[in-house]
Formats: C-alpha cells, structure tokens, sequence
C-alpha cells in the first residue's frame, strides 16, 4: 500500500494494524486523493479528527460483493455520486450518452450506474441491513427536496427517501460530518441525531419539529406547477446560515425535514481543510488504465475561495456552496503553492488560483455573516448594491506574491471571472495586472447571452456593461503590447430564449466578427432557478410567466444560430430565420448571417424584402 492514500481493501488495513473502519465512503468517482474531490476532503476531515476511514471507490452494483470488500464499518457507510451529478455525467443535453467520464479509470465510460446513490445504498442495504448510511456530496445535495427530473421528464422525490438512507448532508459538509461523527461515537442511534446543520431527515409527525416552515408537499408539486413554483421560491429565499428557517416537505405519510444550512468555514477552518495530508493524485491502482483524467485541470490549481454571489439563474451554488464567500489566508495559498513546486511534473506553471467566481474572495458586505444575505436582493443584479465591498486588491496582492515564489514560471487565472464586478471597481489595477501577468493569451468570460429578456432571466449583467468590459480589455492590451483575447461563453435555449432573441445573438457575434467553437444549450439540472422556470414556465421570484424553447426543432435551431457561418448549420439557420421573419439577413449584405443557397431561394429572399420595403414606404 502506498500509505499516502487510504485504505481501499483488506491488506491495506492489515498494514495499517486496523481490524475495522469506522467509517467507509462509497464514491461512484475513481479514488482521487485531492481537494478539487468532495470524498477526498470528507474522508480526510474524519480522519483528520481521528477516525479509521476507508474508500470503496466506483464498486460493481451488480452484486454485493464490492460492498463488503472493508468489511462493516463501525459507525455508518457515507455514499456520494461524485463530484458531478451521475446522471449530467452520463448524458448530454439531448439524452444521448457521453463517451467518456473523466471521472473514471482512463475515461472509461459505465464505471458508475446511473443515479448512482440511489443504486449504492440500495446494495448497502441488502449487504448489512443495520448500518447507518449517510448519504452526501452534489447528487444528494441539489435532490434533496422533490425536484424535477429533466431525464425522466418527471418530478421524483427526495434523494432521501429514494435511497432509504438516514441522513443526507447537503452543501459542503466538513461541519456537518464532524458533528454527525461525534454524536454516532458517542452512541447516539442515529434516527435521534436532528439537530446537525447542513442535514436533511425524516418525521411522520411535524409535532417533531420546532420552528419550522412547511412547503408545498411532493403531491401538491407533482399536480400544480405554480405550486413547485411557490415551493421552491421558499427554499430559495431560506438558503441561508444566519436567518434560514427549517423546512419540511410532505412526502405521502412522511416529512422530509432540512435544517438550516451550516455557517461558512472561517478562514482558519478553510485552511486546516487544505492543509490535510492529501496525496494530490489519483490511487495508484489506474496507471495501469491511464490514470483519472480529471486530476489534469486541478493538480496543478489551487483553490482560494469558496461560495459565490453571482446569482446566475441557471448556477445550483446557491443551493450548495451558499451564497457567502470566505477565502483562505494568504499564508495558506502561499503553502500550497510551494507544495505545488515539489511535484515531479510541476513545470513551473500554476493553472489557475480561484473558486466558484475567481475575484470574489470575501462576503459581498459587513453584514452577512451578522444577519445573513439579504432575502429578495441580488449582490450584484440588475446592478451592484451600494453595501457592496468592491475591491481587488486583496486578490491582486495574492497573484504578485505566488509569482515572485522561486521556481513559479507563471500563474494563471481560469476560473471564471465576473466582469461586472471588475467593472464596479474603479481602480483598474486588477485588470490590468491580469492582462499582464495571468492571462494564457485568451480570457474566457460568461456574458451567455445579449438579449435584454434573456438576460434579466439570467440574472446576468446588460450587454452594455459586456461591451464596455470587451472595450476596457482590448485598450490595456493595446496598452501593454499584448494580442490576447476574450473567448466569451454563451448559452443557448434558457428560458426566456425565442428566435428572436437567439438572432439578436446571432447578430452580435456578427458585429464583433467572432464565431464560437462550442455553444452550451441550457442544460436543467436539479436545484437552480432556470431549471424551475424550465419546468413550470414561473419564474418563482415573481410568478410571471416565462416563454420556454423546449422543441426539438427549435432548440436547435437556436444553436445553429450562434454558429451561423458553420455550413452544417446552413439549412437549420435559414428556417429559422424564415419562421421569425427575419429573411432580411439572408443576402450578400454586410448585416446578412447566410447567403441564398438556391435559386428559387434568392427569389423567395428578393420578393420578401420588395414586400417589406413597399410596406416601409
């Protein structure tokens, strides 16, 4: 065994001299011994406070045999998905299956089953019936009420319930897995054990709880829209660790109770967290396979904060991360970093410092971490508040002192960056110092989209602030001698997205001249506002309707014009732009996206602007 690394069968326990595991984490990932993991910062909490602990990482869920491979642990099985959801991991946009899970031993697909969780603690059941199973990570976190089902087209119920475990820890839980620990070390059965933050459990009896807010229940939901609608409003608005209430939610004869959320990490207990003796490495059992590819985008990135106030509409941190930033100390980074230049492979470049939005790096205001994040306010949308805490110096301080470390070429940032917020600053050092020392040549930023109507359901800044944004970036790289670019993100098909509102797009790239690679279609997974909106055509927030592009033909219609230069395009383009009465921009003109294709194509082009110029006239 390489003693870096925990346990993952008998004769590692043998060597070790431990006759049983107190804990033992089922993973449907590959076992990746790194902070980027939710089961690797977990398993090193507990062990880290002294508990034996044990990984079954990808098991076969055909038999039970994997299942008992470490045998019974003494306090409870903990099972995750991974580090993404199972089924997003299986599946595109369009339901087909993916080819390859980085996840997985050389990318190897059908490593895990789908709904993964559901699947493990299925088996755990039929291997030990009476060990306590804990179910966690970002499955569990983002089902944790009823929740539409975008690949079974269906509202399911709670993960906990679906499972038959006995707690779920939602959010990140190195808080909650401690408390939970020391209550079930103690002897405390763990049906009693309700009182943990960050948990979700069940009641047949409400009578059981104090101080709690009751929402539409699992049938109510399945019946009404509006009623998902109002149900989910509520659970948005108490996603918070100083003023949330509990809630609860009737399934049939039982009640899924969660409890508030936990309070942030302080700097100090973020810190301990990326402190443990992480291998930083994949097990050594796949080098055989290739090894895990995902460990290339984190081993050589450092995590500096976590949480993010963004309040994109179609981002699920809300509902696991928070809404509380808290950054580590810079002494903390600074550590990491040096550990970093030790590596064998380290080749002098760090690939990125950041988290969820890479220049957030503390609570948006004094007051959050007193009363709490403000219930029907954003940070930042439609503009910044006036409490806002705008300033990048902190940051700015941290990039200059990782790069003056020996044996450090450069330091990148990749994390995504929100150019409002840059742009509320009125220093411009930040940008400045980013054109110059931590951009690889291009900078991605996640405008999505241009359209006022999709925007403002987005949660995401005016098209105006984009385009001072783009000027203010092209200027001081004119500044400083540097040709890099902006590769903006866009999104195609969220609610709220007509035809009309993908042409604007269309038009856009077209003035900027700029033609994107790839497009992300709107993708509703479990916990965000859009998904709710996509769902129930409500935006909850006020219960307004919202237009949802939901057909085939027309999703890809949408997608085909953002890349409308693309000749495989051509045909989906030009419908599009006939269905929305746009035939105007099929031409040779400069303002034209195509060109007629056919001859009767040109007639049909020429007698429908000889008609709208007669009515002009």
């Amino acid at each position: 065994m390489n003693n870096k690394f925990l346990p993952i069968n008998k004769s590692d326990m043998k060597q070790l001299g431990w006759e049983q595991l107190d804990f033992i984490l089922i993973n449907a990932d590959a076992y990746v011994d790194h902070p980027s993991f939710g089961g690797a910062i977990i398993s090193r909490v507990l062990e880290a406070v002294g508990y034996k602990v044990g990984i079954i990482a990808q098991p076969n869920w055909k038999s039970v045999d994997d299942f008992k491979k470490l045998g019974k642990p003494r306090l409870a099985f903990l099972v995750s998905g991974g580090n993404i959801d199972p089924m997003v991991n299986h599946y595109t946009v369009n339901k087909k299956r993916r080819r390859r899970d980085s996840y997985s031993p050389g990318g190897k697909m059908d490593c895990r089953p789908d709904r993964a969780t559901i699947v493990y603690c299925n088996m755990l059941k039929q291997a030990y019936k009476d060990v306590p199973i804990i179910v966690g990570g970002i499955e569990s976190s983002l089902r944790r009420f009823a929740h539409y089902d975008y690949w079974s087209n269906s509202v399911r119920r709670s993960i906990l319930l679906d499972s038959r475990a006995d707690l779920l820890i939602y959010g990140m839980g190195e808080k909650s897995i401690m408390d939970i620990a020391e209550c079930l070390n103690s002897g405390m059965d763990i049906k009693y054990i309700r009182h943990v933050s960050g948990t979700c459990y069940t009641v047949k009896d409400l009578n059981e709880v104090y101080d709690c807010i009751e929402i539409p229940s699992f049938k109510e939901i399945t019946e009404s829209k509006k009623k998902y609608a109002q149900a989910f409003k509520i659970q948005y608005e108490e996603q918070d660790a100083v003023r949330g209430k509990a809630l609860a939610q009737k399934h049939n004869d039982v009640y899924l109770v969660q409890n508030p959320p936990t309070m942030v990490l302080s700097t100090d207990e973020l810190d301990w967290v990326y402190s443990l003796p992480y291998a930083r490495n994949y097990h050594p059992i796949y080098e055989k396979d290739g090894g895990i590819p995902a460990i290339d985008e984190v081993k050589f990135s450092i995590a500096s904060s976590r949480g993010c106030y963004g309040g994109c509409s179609f981002c699920a941190l809300t509902f696991h991360q928070g809404r509380i930033v808290q950054g580590r100390s810079h002494e903390s980074i600074l550590n990491e970093a040096k550990e970093l230049t030790s590596d064998k492979d380290f080749k002098g470049y760090i690939h990125d410092v950041g988290g969820p939005t890479a220049n957030f790096r503390a609570p948006a205001c004094d007051k959050q971490l007193k009363v709490g994040t403000c219930k029907n306010r954003q940070c930042l949308f439609p503009n910044p508040c006036k409490n806002l805490k705008v300033s990048h110096c902190e940051y700015t301080d941290l990039l200059t002192k990782l790069r003056k470390l020996p044996n450090i070429k450069k330091v990148f940032v990749r994390s995504g960056l929100r150019y409002d917020y840059i742009m509320a600053d009125k220093d411009d050092r930040f940008l400045y110092d980013l054109c110059k020392n931590h951009v690889s040549g291009q900078l991605k930023v996640a405008p999505e989209h241009v359209a006022e109507e999709v925007l403002e359901l987005m949660g995401k800044p005016k098209k105006e602030i984009f385009d001072k944004f783009t000027k203010k970036f092209y200027d001081i790289n004119k500044k400083l001698g540097k040709e890099q670019y902006l590769i903006p993100y866009l999104m195609s098909s969220h609610p709220g997205s007509t035809l009309k509102s993908a042409i604007k797009l269309a038009e856009y790239l077209r003035d900027i001249h700029y033609q994107p690679e790839q497009v992300q279609d709107f993708y509703p997974t479990p916990g965000t506002l859009s998904t709710t909106m996509f769902y129930t055509g409500l935006d909850p927030t006020n219960g307004r309707k919202v237009y949802v592009p939901k057909d085939k033909k027309e999703k890809a219609m949408q997608r085909a014009l953002l890349q409308f230069s693309n000749p495989h395009n051509y045909n989906l383009v030009f419908e599009a732009l006939s269905k929305a009465g746009r035939r105007d921009l099929i031409g040779y003109g400069p303002k034209c996206l195509i060109r007629p294709k056919k001859k009767e194509e040109i007639n049909k082009v020429k007698a429908y602007n000889n008609k709208n110029k007669r009515k002009r006239k």
